[in-house]
Formats: C-alpha cells, structure tokens, sequence
C-alpha cells in the first residue's frame, strides 16, 4: 500500500476542513481527489504530502508511520519519496531549467554533476534537452511546467502527488501533461494522486473520489 491515511481530521481555528477521511491508494494507482472549492481537497493533499499534518489520525506513507518520525528525518522521508507538482510552477526565476530541476537532489546531497546527468534524462524523457539553459521566463507555460515535473522526477520518488496541475495551462498543454502522468505510471509504477477540476483528467484515472465539505461523498473506479 503506497498511501494509507485513516480518520483525518484538520481544522484551522473554528473552521473543519476534513472531517474523518479514511482513504487508501495501491502502488501503481492514479486516484483523481475532486469536488467543489473549499472542500478540503488541497488540505488532503498536504496531508498526504507531510507538508501539514491533522490534528488527529493515521498517515501511513510506504508503510511508515509518517507522524511519528522527528521533523529532521519527515524532510528526508518527503524528499526521497514525494514529488510535488503545483498550479505554479514555483520554479526560481534567477535558475535556468537545468538548475531549477536538481535543487531537490542536491538538497538529498547528490553530487551536482550526478544530479545534472539524472535530470538531463527525464529532460530528455519530457522533451525539454533544448530547454535546459533557459531560465523560466524564456519559456512557455507547458515548458515551465514541465520543468516542474522533471524537478518532482529528480530522487526518482515512488509517489507524485499533483495540485491543479494543469489549472494555468491551455487546453493542448493540459492535454499533454495530463498524458504524461499516465506514462509516468505505466512506464515507471509511480502512485500519482491529483487533485482536479478538470473533469477530463478526472475521468481518465484509475479512480475518482469526490470530497465535499470535509468528507469523502463518493468514489467511482474507473479502470
């Protein structure tokens, strides 16, 4: 079981974002997370993420027990086995795409020039080995995004977990970075779990799950 996470609950002040949520992913799963603004989505994601805990719960990540290891090792944990794929890109616009995409390596200490040949591979892979010097505003949208995907890549993380990736994108650059999670799973088994409201990409997981107001109100397998 790559994710695990039981009976989640999360407020900030008075206010209940999640509200029990009992949810488990397999290995090689695309689950898309949908449902209306200010359900709590993103918060689940988070969660899942180690970038915000519950406030009561389990979090099981590739069998560990996420919530019961010290702060030093989760960042270790998060940066060995979670990518990370926003609606901004959020990629540092004094870095060229090359540099941008092995931070999350040289931050797991990876020699720079071993980083450099990882991430030149999954440039490769997403089409980008023209790309590598430029820096973010010398690129489209689906490039800036793409970039982001390869720095997600880099450590090679068993899970992807992917916020309106494709929120800010047209609908042929969505089209494509819709397509490449996909291979990404079938060519490499990642676990990738989204959260959309691009109905589209909804459909085309292994599994859709609907939250609303906290809660998980419905579930479809699609496969």
């Amino acid at each position: 079981m790559s994710i695990f996470i039981e009976n989640i609950h999360k407020s900030y002040n008075d206010l209940k974002v999640l509200k029990g949520i009992t949810l488990s992913i397999t290995e090689g799963e695309v689950v898309a997370i949908v449902g209306p603004s200010g359900a709590g989505k993103s918060t689940l994601l988070h969660i899942m993420g180690t970038i915000d805990k519950p406030d009561s719960g389990t979090v099981m990540l590739m069998n560990q027990n996420v919530l019961k290891i010290s702060e030093k090792k989760l960042a270790d944990f998060r940066n060995k086995n979670i990518g990370f794929v926003f609606q901004f890109h959020h990629l540092l616009p004094e870095f060229t795409a090359l540099e941008n995409a092995i931070i999350p390596a040289l931050i797991q200490g990876a020699k720079e020039d071993t980083a450099q040949k990882n991430a030149k591979t999954w440039f490769e892979y997403l089409n980008l080995s023209h790309r590598l010097n430029h820096k973010p505003s010398e690129l489209s949208g689906g490039e800036q995004q793409r970039v982001a995907v390869a720095r997600a890549l880099i450590n090679n993380p068993p899970i992807l977990l992917a916020d309106e990736p494709s929120g800010n994108l047209d609908s042929a650059n969505a089209g494509e970075l819709h397509q490449l999670f996909f291979e990404l799973r079938n060519k490499f088994n990642k676990t990738i779990v989204i959260v959309t409201h691009n109905n589209d990409l909804a459909q085309m997981a292994d599994r859709k799950i609907v939250i609303r107001d906290g809660q998980i109100a419905d579930e479809f397998n699609l496969s």
